[in-house]
């Protein structure tokens, strides 16, 4: 057998289809009714917006973790879709990004137009839309590796058009489509699970704190019920503060020490980088917190409290926060992501936050550090929770991952 027939048979193939021959190979174009083109109406012309027609744009889709759409976040009029090069694509259209970046897919279930940086692909009956989305997802690399522009990288209509993909009959579509979709549903339950969690434990810290003005949380534990009302208290009063120390001279792939920034915080730990020298080590139970970010940006204020001795080394524009009289948990809950943190970013240039600005953040806390423990662990099962429920997540995508590799045939890109 050829490496040119290898490559036209997936490795895992459903019983009912093991004799169903090679797939074919197709272009785009030829597996579709049209590839539509966007357009972007002039946004100077207020007859053109915000009127009932949902308008998709690549920042949009990325976005989204499920790959259905509904509604858009900006919608334009009947007269702004008239001006503009966007058709109004029909429901169950798998719609890619085509540029900043190329990649993202989502399949429309209403009538919507698309900016630029999408197309638009309405398969022909032969072709199930499901299949398709999941087909080019697995060939994302492929997709932008096709991307040319000095700027930024855009996919052109031609070359999206005389792109190939490998397809079988109709009924092995469909069984690929559902196999994968079924996992899909699973991702998006184990996300709503989560969503879920996350507005639990938000609305029991508004029950947990004191209000605004109020020195007594509306939901005090029992026996903390009579224990006197909270005090309020800079952090200086109750943390030490340190700055952290420049490492960007001294990264090493297999360093013995995790560089703590601002990238770490911000991705929960998922981005490291290494180094062997330990400038500024945490130990268990510091808070670490970033000082910096761009305008709007979600980082700054968000902190780490870290689990281990001489693990963790702190990079500048990080500071690091130790605990003298409070429990690390309870003041991780209460300064990560604090509006006092959060009121220092105006939208317009750089948040910096100085030392005395963390120092001088205000603080209600009960004195009895029983009932600081009783609030933390309250609030850390919850996380755990969450945790699980990601752990799960991660599983099911890698799952999923591993699936694709083998439901299409070879080459498979990374997705």
């Amino acid at each position: 057998m050829s490496e040119q027939i290898k490559t036209l048979v997936p490795k895992l193939r459903f019983p009912e289809f093991k004799d169903a021959g090679q797939w074919e190979e197709s272009r785009l174009e030829d597996i579709c009714t049209k590839i539509s083109q966007g357009g972007t109406p002039d946004t100077s012309n207020q007859d053109y917006w915000n009127g009932d027609i949902e308008w998709l744009t690549p920042a949009e889709m990325g976005k989204l973790e499920t790959r259905f759409i509904t509604t858009t976040n900006r919608k334009i009029s009947k007269a702004g879709l008239k001006n503009c090069s966007s058709d109004l694509l029909p429901i169950d259209s798998v719609i890619l990004s085509t540029r900043a970046p190329i990649g993202h897919l989502l399949i429309n279930k209403s009538e919507m137009a698309i900016n630029q940086g999408c197309k638009g692909l309405m398969s022909l009956q032969s072709t199930d839309h499901n299949y398709l989305y999941y087909i080019l997802a697995s060939n994302k690399n492929a997709l932008a590796d096709l991307g040319a522009g000095n700027t930024f990288k855009e996919l052109s209509g031609s070359a999206l058009k005389n792109f190939k993909i490998k397809i079988p009959k109709h009924p092995e579509q469909q069984k690929i489509a559902d196999c994968l979709s079924s996992i899909d549903a699973l991702i998006t339950a184990q996300t709503q699970k989560i969503a879920a969690l996350k507005n639990h434990k938000k609305g029991l810290m508004q029950q947990l704190f004191p209000a605004e003005g109020e020195t007594v949380p509306k939901l005090r534990f029992p026996e903390f019920q009579d224990a006197g009302d909270w005090e309020e208290k800079p952090l200086s009063h109750v943390a030490k503060y340190e700055n952290g120390k420049a490492h960007e001279q001294e990264i090493s792939e297999f360093g013995q020490y995790v560089v703590v920034n601002s990238k770490f915080i911000s991705t929960d730990g998922k981005v490291k980088k290494y180094t062997n020298r330990g400038n500024c080590l945490a130990k268990k139970d510091d808070i670490l917190m970033v000082l910096s970010d761009v305008p709007n940006g979600r980082a700054i204020a968000k902190c780490f409290v870290v689990n281990a001795d001489n693990l963790y080394t702190v990079n500048q524009r990080i500071c690091k926060i130790t605990p003298t009289k409070a429990l690390s948990k309870i003041l991780f809950y209460l300064i990560n992501k604090n509006p006092y943190f959060l009121a220092f970013d105006d939208g317009v240039k750089q948040t910096n936050l100085k030392n005395e600005d963390v120092l001088n953040c205000p603080l209600l806390l009960p004195e009895d550090p029983l009932e600081q423990q009783k609030i933390a662990d309250c609030l850390s099962s919850i996380d755990e929770l969450i945790t699980a429920q990601t752990q799960k997540i991660e599983a099911y995508k890698a799952h999923k991952k591993g699936l694709m590799q083998q439901l299409f045939p070879i080459p498979v890109e990374a997705y």
